[in-house]
């Protein structure tokens, strides 16, 4: 891996300046030129705070205080380059151990990175300069735009090619863990989480979190994924991709998990509550940068959620106060089963195929909620009631996800009130709303 040897020729630039150095002579007066080579060879400005060597436990020189670029994209606490002092005169310098501790890496610097590997000139291979044993990170963090990955510990071994051997990464907190071993073309992914949020996107809480599967440097296949979250599970597969912003692909079966919860840990008002099943979830998304994944999401599936509860929603109330346009607004409906069809498009979530079945309720209908929480559609409500005897009563819906409202269409609503006023309420409501609707389906709205 060219980064690899990137970072064992910037160690060999320090033990090389190092090696003459007669050690009664000040090893700070090597920085500036240590500093300028360094500089040289990324094109941005390098700056190290102090410069010692130690011989104990093993022959060692430490660097402190490290900062890369103008606006100090890297910075590092301190960095032990441990050499094999037997090879120091020989072509290829040896060393044992680069600790990186203290390590901040923020998202300017990654974007720098890949301009600062020098390119494959398609020259035969040379025996490397410097060959680099091991590399440990301690205390790592990775700051993104919106987001931050760590701190964590990270271990690479590396063979005398210069190549990965394996790799592991573990979260201080404990509740990541990860490795990482080659294999042919690209890089096997064993990775295990417990009580632990994603670090991008949304702060979704994972009880266990397990993902397998071959990454390359520009993609990943996670042939399996599982996760315990909010009382249910959830299982799939994803192809993730960003070498030019970020891909994902996949596919994932949702079992018994409460949707209160997930609606909260997605910044969604928390307008629905029960246990969800859905199978099988197919989503996709393009984005440029990691934090606008979720707006670029595209997501389809049948669901069913039982036991459950519509907050801010009365939809018995609405269908039996046919004269009140706000008959509807507030309160709750609970139900037994809420099935239907989901597709998500850039924020926009289109509900269709929705059936309520709860006691002597029963609705259906298709609903459309905008990407700022808007509500439009209509649901037919069969009910039974002493009011409007058994009865299709369609509703409209507006409002918005935290303040819904559901009332009669024009029809129903006029033939109600003309079936009162005649007939009386009871009875006369019930017929007027049954003509009303009647005329409404010959003559539209």
């Amino acid at each position: 891996m060219k980064w690899l040897k990137w970072i064992g020729g910037i160690a060999g630039v320090i033990v090389l300046a190092l090696a003459v150095v007669p050690f009664f002579i000040s090893l700070n007066d090597y920085i500036p030129q240590i500093e300028k080579e360094i500089s040289a060879r990324i094109k941005e400005p390098v700056k190290i705070g102090g410069l010692r060597a130690a011989g104990l436990p093993l022959p060692h020189v430490t660097v402190d205080g490290i900062t890369v670029g103008k606006s100090e994209d890297i910075k590092v606490g301190k960095v032990t380059v441990t050499p094999d002092l037997g090879s120091l005169l020989g072509a290829t310098k040896v060393i044992k151990t680069i600790e990186i501790d203290g390590l901040v890496l923020t998202q300017k610097a990654i974007d720098k990175i890949p301009g600062w590997i020098p390119a494959d000139d398609g020259k035969a291979a040379q025996p490397p300069a410097v060959r680099v044993e091991s590399i440990k990170l301690d205390d790592a963090v990775v700051k993104l735009q919106k987001a931050t990955f760590g701190p964590f510990d990270a271990r690479l071994d590396l063979t005398h090619e210069g190549n990965l051997e394996n790799a592991s990464i573990v979260g201080r907190d404990g509740k990541l863990k990860a490795f990482i071993k080659p294999q042919k073309s690209g890089y096997l992914i064993d990775a295990a989480a417990k009580s632990w949020k994603l670090p991008v996107g949304p702060p979704i809480q994972f009880d266990e979190l397990t993902v397998k599967g071959v990454a390359t440097l520009k993609d990943a296949a996670l042939s399996e994924v599982r996760a315990r979250l909010y009382g249910g599970t959830i299982a799939g597969k994803v192809n993730v991709a960003w070498q030019k912003g970020l891909q994902l692909k996949g596919s994932a079966d949702v079992n018994q998990v409460e949707v209160r919860s997930l609606l909260q840990a997605l910044g969604r008002p928390p307008t629905l509550s029960g246990k969800l099943v859905a199978r099988p979830v197919v989503f996709s998304a393009n984005a440029p940068r990691p934090d606008q994944i979720v707006k670029a999401l595209r997501l389809e599936t049948p669901f069913d959620v039982h036991n459950g509860v519509l907050h801010g929603v009365d939809i018995r109330k609405a269908a039996t106060s046919l004269i009140k346009k706000d008959g509807g607004k507030g309160g709750e409906t609970r139900f037994d089963k809420l099935s239907g069809h989901l597709v998500l498009d850039r924020g926009t979530r289109r509900l269709t195929q929705l059936n309520v079945v709860s006691g002597s309720l029963a609705a259906d209908g298709n609903v459309t909620i905008t990407p700022r929480d808007e509500l439009s559609g209509r649901i037919n409500a069969n009910i039974k009631a002493a009011s409007v005897g058994a009865a299709t009563v369609p509703l409209n819906v507006t409002g918005t996800l935290e303040s819904p409202l559901l009332y009669p269409t024009g029809g129903t609503m006029a033939g109600a009130a003309v079936g009162t006023v005649i007939l009386g309420p009871g009875v006369g409501t019930s017929i007027g709303a049954k003509v009303g609707q009647w005329t409404e389906g010959l003559f539209g709205k």
